[in-house]
């Protein structure tokens, strides 16, 4: 078990490792140049070849799984490399911000997909990168955090500069006797080192490293300047406060546990033996202040510290500078006002401590308020200490500021004015600590909070679903090219609008696509949603079915469909750059079609159900288009319904079918297709793609006289014509299949002479024979290969099957004698049933007729007899 689950971890590793490095490989493959550059990455680049080894790894674990699909995204990445290479050469503009579909130019949106919360409208909503989709959070972790909503960074908010941020943190983790004993290049240089590697708080070399290693200088000086003045004010006064009011017995018994603590340091300095006094002294502490008005018990920790640093050596109380000067500024103004007697008695009449404390905060804070100096209310406490507990005599002043201003900073934050710091010791420790023991927490569960939640509601949306993506398989072929992407340009147009001045400010039409199964409709406009950067919002329109006819999620019969009705009101909901495709509307009842029919004229409005709540969307002005595609061959030889007025909004074209005078590149696009199936094939193409029209030409049209442009041996090029002399004659086959079925589908039933034709001749089809084509195969060979097909084909159709592949080995001139006779009395039969449909087996013309055609069947058979004893 020890060595499965530490194999298992091993495994994880390299897949997140192989993951990583895809994530680069692809970026780096899609900025390439030309097809050689991309060919010589894929051969020999440093981080594919590592990603090679990756692979290997794998399958020493065993994890051939995961090697191979590690494997298939490598050669994805390529492929894809090569076909956006093509395209950027052929269709893209202004680098690959605009798309050219026929004569038509389209902004191409470069915002990937993705689901982020933002601060908008002051408050929290979900959004869609790329979309108008926003939504108010509720998630009670998020609302509860409002103060972090528009940080950006675990390093800054409105009052914490993150320079200052990172070199607090230094200050905290590292010796300091690391940080005195640094000189200016070597304290850079530590600060560099943090920073560089921190990229998720933001720091930018140059300017926040500089920034915090003189923010750090200022800071570590200060500390040692300052020595137990390095206390607040506040701190100190309140300690001497807390010292005085002890009871003398209990305040003895401390002093000399701490000037025993004093002797044992000054012997043993790094020792710690002492944290028991510390403790003492705290719940000492928290006693009084449970009475007392003077201080909390929020600060004790810190009193207990300065208290125990204090009082080690001696029994006096170190003064700042400050709070002197102020002391005596305020004893000058009481003498000038000749009040310095009135102030002494009032409080030297008193004989508790904490009253006498209340009233000298009362002189002090009322003269430092009116005075016209700016004084510093810090320092409030200590002056009051010091005018009731220091001795002129012995008193300990040390005329440190604490206060220094830092010039030529180079980042950006309210805490900079021009450039210039304003540092505080007190204020900047005060600060930075409650910043890293109230804020640092916060911001982290704030942004794991976000992160749970995005990733929840991803998964709800099955956001990686909407990405199109291009299949591996797809060609770009000269059909697509020359007819198909002009024609849907043209629509686009009218739909997304295009850039340059001739671009259309109105808003309307549809796409509606039909063709038998296997003509790639739905791989076609994946692919130009993913290069118009649009979202592929694919409605499955057999989930949906004929019993629905509403788009309210709620009226849905059945989880499948409610879950497609979810996701085509998501689609209005998002609004801009937007793909909507419903797939096989052929399954759809007319009446939930007939929705569609003011959204594809020029009012561009659509009612809908979002989250239970019915809206009207309004999509004028907004990139989003409506494709439609299905099947109009059902299984009985009907034409779907869809309702006219929408037909008559909509640009129809049947890729199934010949558009024009192109049936040359029709019958092309059937071999381009199938390139990737075939390894001869496949191997032709990746070499130089025109030299597959110059062997066409050759096999087709005889021609030896071409130049291929890539670099092929004579067996190759043998090979090659070999294996397009079959897949010409298996196109040829598909392609008259396919004419017959289409034929069969649209004929009423009544016209009909024979049972309808249902084998298919797509493109689906031909990539399954294509792929079983080897250059050796001989003639009949390639005849089983295409009988086998269709005989397997002709297996789905039950009571269909026999019909259908004898009129197949019709259209392939195969049918033996026996074969033959079998087919004309299918038909015959076929024939005098059809007469017969409708009237019903009781019905007295039924039988009348039946029994006329049986005579009349009779007599033909008697007069072929006589004519043959005649002979």
């Amino acid at each position: 078990n020890a060595i499965t689950e530490k194999r298992n971890k091993r495994s994880l590793a390299l897949e997140n490792a192989a993951d990583r490095i895809l994530k680069g490989v692809d970026k780096r493959a899609l900025n390439l140049g030309s097809a050689t550059e991309i060919n010589g990455y894929f051969a020999s680049d440093l981080m594919v070849n590592k990603l090679r080894d990756i692979i290997q790894q794998l399958k020493d674990l065993d994890d051939s799984g995961r090697a191979e699909e590690i494997e298939t995204k490598l050669k994805v990445a390529r492929e894809d490399a090569l076909r956006k290479l093509k395209d950027k050469l052929e269709l893209y503009e202004d680098g690959d911000k605009v798309i050219k579909f026929g004569k038509h130019k389209f902004g191409v949106n470069k915002q990937n997909l993705d689901l982020t919360i933002v601060y908008r409208n002051n408050e929290l909503q979900y959004h869609l990168t790329g979309t108008d989709f926003y939504e108010e959070v509720t998630n009670s972790t998020l609302l509860n955090s409002r103060s972090l909503w528009d940080q950006e960074y675990i390093s800054e908010n409105d009052e914490v500069y993150r320079s200052a941020y990172l070199a607090y943190k230094l200050f905290r983790s590292l010796p300091f006797s690391t940080l005195v004993n640094a000189n200016a290049e070597e304290l850079l240089k530590i600060v560099q080192e943090q920073s560089s590697s921190n990229y998720a708080e933001g720091y930018l070399k140059g300017v926040h490293d500089r920034d915090a290693a003189d923010i750090l200088s200022v800071l570590v000086r200060k500390h040692q300047e300052l020595g137990l003045l390095r206390f607040s004010p506040k701190t100190r006064a309140q300690a001497q406060f807390f010292w005085h009011s002890l009871l003398e017995e209990v305040q003895q018994k401390f002093n000399e546990a701490l000037k025993s603590s004093g002797e044992v340091l000054s012997f043993f300095p790094d020792t710690k033996e002492y944290d028991f006094l510390l403790q003492q002294l705290e719940k000492e502490i928290l006693q009084v202040a449970e009475n007392s008005v003077l201080f909390s018990s929020e600060n004790s920790k810190v009193m207990a510290s300065y208290l125990f640093e204090e009082l080690q050596g001696d029994d006096q109380f170190q003064i700042s500078g400050d709070a002197l000067k102020m002391k005596e500024d305020f004893m000058k103004t009481l003498q000038q006002k000749q009040a310095d007697l009135k102030f002494k008695n009032s409080y030297g009449k008193l004989e508790e401590l904490e009253p006498k404390i209340q009233l000298i905060r009362q002189w002090v804070k009322s003269f430092l308020r009116t005075s016209s100096t700016n004084y510093d209310e810090n320092y409030l406490d200590e002056v009051v200490s010091v005018i009731l507990f220091a001795d002129d005599s012995v008193e300990k002043i040390k005329h440190i500021p604490a206060s220094e201003s830092i010039q030529n900073l180079k980042g950006d934050h309210p805490s900079l004015k021009e450039g210039e710091f304003q540092f505080n010791y007190h204020q900047f420790i005060e600060t930075l600590a409650e910043y890293h023991e109230e804020v640092v927490p916060a911001f982290q569960q704030f942004k794991k909070a976000k992160h749970e939640v995005t990733e929840s509601l991803k998964e709800e949306l099955k956001l990686e679903e909407l990405k199109p993506r291009v299949l591996t398989s797809f060609v770009r072929n000269k059909l697509i090219n020359e007819v198909y992407l002009p024609l849907f340009g043209d629509n686009l147009s009218k739909q997304l609008g295009t850039v340059g001045d001739n671009k259309r400010t109105d808003r309307m039409g549809m796409l509606l696509l039909i063709s038998p199964p296997g003509y790639g409709k739905t791989t076609l406009m994946e692919y130009i949603a993913n290069r118009l950067g649009l979202v592929f919002m694919k409605i499955n329109g057999p989930a949906i079915g004929h019993e629905v006819t509403s788009v309210d999620p709620a009226a849905a019969n059945n989880s499948a469909a409610r879950e497609e009705l979810k996701r085509l009101n998501l689609a209005f909901e998002m609004g801009n750059n937007v793909m909507l495709y419903l797939d096989d509307i052929q399954h759809c009842h007319p009446e939930f079609l007939q929705k569609f029919i003011s959204l594809s004229d020029g009012t561009r409005k659509i009612e809908g159900v979002y989250k239970e709540k019915s809206k009207t969307y309004d999509l004028r002005g907004k990139k989003f288009c409506v494709i439609m595609a299905g099947n109009p061959y059902t299984e009985s030889g009907e034409k779907f319904r869809i309702p006219d007025m929408l037909a008559n909004r909509a640009d129809i074209y049947n890729l199934g079918d010949i558009i024009g005078d192109t049936a040359h590149l029709f019958k092309l696009s059937l071999i381009e297709n199938a390139l990737t199936s075939n390894t001869t094939l496949q191997q032709l193409s990746s070499k130089h793609f025109d030299d597959i029209y110059k062997l066409i030409d050759r096999v087709e049209n005889n021609n030896a006289e071409i130049q291929l442009e890539g670099n092929h041996t004579p067996q190759e090029i043998q090979d090659y014509i070999s294996v397009l002399e079959k897949v010409i004659t298996i196109r040829d086959t598909v392609l008259k299949v396919n004419e017959t079925y289409i034929k069969s589908a649209a004929m009423e039933d009544e016209y009909r002479t024979e049972p309808s034709f249902k084998l298919q001749g797509s493109y689906r089809d031909m990539n399954k024979l294509i792929s079983k084509v080897v250059p050796i195969m001989n003639e009949e060979e390639l005849s089983t290969l295409l009988m086998s097909h269709y005989e397997s084909e002709s297996q789905t159709l039950t009571t269909s099957a026999e019909a259908n592949l004898l009129k197949f080995k019709e259209l392939q001139q195969q049918l033996s004698p026996q074969e033959t006779d079998r087919w004309n009395a299918i038909k015959e039969t076929f024939q005098k049933n059809n007469k017969l449909k409708g009237l019903g087996n009781k019905n007295e013309m039924a039988q009348m007729l039946n029994q006329m055609i049986a005579f009349t069947d009779n007599l033909e058979g008697i007069k072929k007899v006589l004519e043959k004893g005649f002979r």
